[in-house]
């Protein structure tokens, strides 16, 4: 069965966010569309498939200190297409009772994740838009696929920069940390606008009117983000500076944060 067939609303020929992202990691589920996109991305600055596994490897890293911390639930909204190590196979590393819930609104998204976890008790898969969050929170809830009485981790990759100004970002996080109990974490990467201007420019006359539209945002906008929350070192910084201080800066520039509820 095609991508199509399993997942019903897909249109290739509309660049998909995920898709680029799976591209840049070395997958296969993505699109000519997407891969154009990549490539002019890549034309710009080189360096961005490397910038992707640094992504990665600072949502793995999110994962293992928030699973040390004793957190044994994970919600990751805009999951993206499912790459290994996934959040459930790394937060089992460390406590094998984790249940994890991965959200996305991209229905090829949807159909891999529930092919990749259809005998995988206690992971879940949800098809929802972060822009409802009240929809979201609600189906955690009557799911009992999360205990809000208990820390969650909430991991949001990748996602926040392609919800425009108008749409209310700030009030959707603040959503879901008000339902959060102390001691939950959140995990954000972002899109800063610290980012080469060629590439800030081919990016959004790539995506423009589209629902991988950009909106890049400052370091400062994007601690905003963090509201109720305090910061663990070293703050809001581009993602490689999580992982190590000797990696390169790249010419997009990503930002990552990790903060805890305090209780």
């Amino acid at each position: 069965m095609s991508d199509v067939d399993r997942a019903p609303g897909l249109n290739p020929n509309v660049p998909s966010s995920a898709r680029i992202y799976d591209y840049m990691l070395g997958g296969k589920d993505n699109y000519d569309i997407d891969r154009e996109i990549a490539h002019r991305m890549l034309a710009i600055a080189p360096d961005t498939k490397t910038l992707a596994w640094f992504i990665r490897q600072f949502l793995v890293k999110a994962v293992r200190l928030a699973a040390d911390a004793g957190v044994r639930q994970f919600i990751d909204l805009g999951a993206g297409i499912p790459t290994s190590p996934n959040v459930h196979e790394t937060a089992r590393e460390i406590e094998p009772s984790a249940s994890v819930v991965y959200i996305d609104n991209d229905p090829i998204v949807h159909a891999h994740c529930d092919a990749l976890l259809a005998h995988s008790p206690g992971v879940t898969a949800l098809k929802a838009d972060i822009r409802q969050p009240d929809d979201i929170i609600d189906r955690l809830k009557t799911g009992s696929h999360i205990d809000f009485n208990e820390p969650v981790a909430l991991l949001i990759i990748g996602v926040l920069h392609y919800v425009m100004d108008d749409e209310d970002p700030y009030g959707i996080v603040a959503k879901f940390r008000d339902v959060l109990a102390p001691g939950s974490y959140l995990a954000i990467t972002h899109g800063s606008n610290d980012t080469h201007p060629d590439f800030i420019n081919q990016s959004h006359d790539d995506t423009n009117n589209s629902p991988s539209q950009v909106k890049y945002r400052s370091r400062e906008e994007t601690a905003a983000f963090f509201d109720g929350f305090d910061l663990i070192d070293p703050g809001v910084a581009p993602a490689q500076e999580w992982l190590d201080d000797d990696l390169p800066a790249t010419r997009l520039v990503i930002y990552g944060g990790l903060g805890r509820k305090a209780g």
